[in-house]
């Protein structure tokens, strides 16, 4: 081989080596370039999931809120309605008491009466005895 043919071979070589080595540089920048989307593309679909899941989550949050806040009303309101039913007994308890203490004097005025008519009777056949002429 000549002298200029292997200067054209090592010419050759060394460009063949450029083209590959910038062929190499292109696939690695390509590659970092895909791999930076594939990074970004997983951010967000992480992003994505972490925020529906974080609306079901604030979702649920509120929701056990209201639930906490209805049954501490529904405890004051049960709470208050036992009062009420304990004073309604009582009112109850206190009306028949006075239904029988009405039905107790009811019978003691009968019974009186019944003593005043005997009295007053007696009294009568007492004054009409009183009255009539001695046959003597």
């Amino acid at each position: 081989m000549t002298r200029a043919e292997r200067a054209a071979g090592r010419a050759m070589l060394s460009r063949l080596l450029r083209e590959h080595q910038a062929q190499q540089s292109e696939r690695r920048e390509q590659q970092e370039r895909r791999r930076r989307e594939a990074i970004a593309a997983a951010t967000c679909l992480t992003e994505a999931l972490t925020d529906h899941l974080n609306v079901g989550v604030a979702q649920a949050y509120v929701n056990q809120r209201k639930l906490d806040h209805e049954v501490k009303t529904l405890q004051i309101q049960a709470a208050q309605f036992a009062k009420q039913t304990g004073q309604w007994i009582n009112m109850v308890e206190n009306f028949n008491q006075a239904l029988k203490e009405i039905g107790d004097v009811e019978n003691w005025a009968r019974s009186i009466e019944l003593d005043m008519r005997t009295i007053a009777t007696a009294l009568e056949y007492l004054y009409k005895g009183q009255l009539q002429p001695s046959s003597s």
